[in-house]
């Protein structure tokens, strides 16, 4: 019998999704359409991505590989922005559309098209969000070139790729998987993920399926085992890809992950060596030390961007006059606390449990007198007392950079 010709890369990722569809479809967005009935949402996403600019408005954003929901998703939280989504999955298409029309995004157009094709489009974006795909297509550098091509000059992009070394657990599995040719079928995911669960738990990728709320349903365990083609990166070769593809580095989406001054990696013996290096060698040891970090959700600019893409510094005294607004997912705790604190600051988008921030009675004021309005300098000079003005500065940095406050230094030019 005559056998048919192998599927080439792409076509083989674009029918596993075909089959698989990932995440899981929603039939709803009435949750994320409470989330984003508080504006300060829109305004902490919008000052991660441009610091030193108020709210865009109108803007054009595309979801490059915007899978069952992302792209709608967008669309409702950004209603006076117009939202493109490409996928190569047309049943992933189908979904989103149906949300579409439930929500009646108008705002919303999708095509079905690769990220390596996207300049078909004929258009250029403010904002690119491309997370969890890049690694999935044959040659990662030709799309994301391709990204930057649409990209515009002033724009930001929005990316997620897997971490190498806290996929260690994922990538044994996978090629457990490979060497008994086990199939993405209904009764062969199932006994994948009972195989899963009677592992024990030192197996590296028990701490992966603890982390991962949904990595025991069979599409999750499709996608993470059996996905036909994937790859991880480390922070190095992270930075190092941007490079190749006309991007710099921009932060962090939770940059308290990497920073050698967050978390109990401050405490450790090689704290003030680790201070000494470059910040991108600091980010390449903190990832290291950590061990377990499976995704790099950061903001990448153009590289002939005009202009200084992310201002935020603490080295001069411009800071002061920057507003501080506090992420709405974060959470101030004030019942079972250690001692001496007044309250433990808690940001949910979190993976590591030492990055919770235990605040004493002054620092709880400072922080409750963040209003998103007044200047970091109004709000100290309003809550602070002499003894407490020295402090005071170093906190306000803390908070920044454990990922509980944002700046706004839309108004210091």
């Amino acid at each position: 019998m005559e056998q048919s010709p192998p599927l080439d890369p792409a076509a083989e990722v674009r029918a596993f999704y075909e089959s698989h569809p990932y995440p899981e479809p929603l039939r709803s967005l009435d949750q994320h359409r409470e989330l984003y009935r508080n504006p300060d949402r829109r305004r902490a996403l919008s000052l991660l991505l441009w610091p030193s600019e108020k709210l865009r408005t109108k803007r054009e954003i595309l979801v490059a590989g915007c899978g069952t929901s992302q792209a709608a998703a967008h669309a409702m939280r950004e209603p006076d922005a117009h939202v493109t989504g490409i996928d190569i999955s047309e049943t992933s298409l189908s979904h989103t559309g149906e949300l579409q029309r439930k929500y009646g995004l108008r705002n919303l157009n999708l095509r079905r098209l690769a990220i390596e094709e996207v300049e078909k489009l004929g258009q250029a974006f403010d904002e690119i969000v491309c997370t969890g795909v890049l690694h999935h297509l044959p040659d990662p550098d030709v799309g994301l070139r391709a990204l930057r091509g649409v990209l515009a000059p002033g724009g930001a992009m929005h990316v997620m790729v897997y971490g190498t070394y806290g996929r260690a657990g994922i990538s044994m599995m996978q090629e457990y998987c490979r060497l008994l040719g086990v199939r993405a079928k209904e009764e062969e995911l199932q006994d994948l993920g009972a195989l899963i669960g009677a592992l024990s738990d030192d197996h590296p990728i028990a701490a992966v399926a603890r982390q991962a709320k949904d990595f025991r349903r069979p599409d999750a365990l499709a996608d993470a085992l059996l996905n036909p083609r994937d790859r991880a990166y480390t922070v190095p070769q992270l930075h190092a890809g941007l490079k190749r593809c006309g991007l710099s580095f921009g932060r962090w989406f939770e940059q308290a992950h990497y920073l050698p001054q967050c978390g109990a990696i401050a405490s450790l013996p090689h704290a003030a060596r680790l201070a000494a290096l470059l910040p991108a060698e600091q980010h390449a040891a903190v990832e290291l030390l950590r061990g377990t970090i499976t995704r790099h959700n950061f903001i990448a600019y153009r590289d002939d961007r005009m202009g200084e893409s992310q201002p935020i510094r603490f080295d001069g005294d411009s800071w002061r006059n920057h507003v501080p607004l506090r992420l709405p997912w974060t959470l101030c705790v004030r019942e079972r606390l250690p001692q001496g604190a007044a309250a433990v600051l808690i940001n949910r988008a979190h993976t590591y449990s030492d990055l919770a921030l235990p605040i004493n009675s002054t620092e709880a004021g400072i922080y409750a007198a963040i209003d998103g309005k007044r200047s970091v300098d109004e709000i100290l000079q309003s809550t602070t007392g002499a003894a407490a003005a020295d402090h005071a500065p170093g906190f306000i940095k803390k908070l920044w950079e454990y990922d509980q406050i944002v700046l706004d230094a839309s108004g210091s030019h």
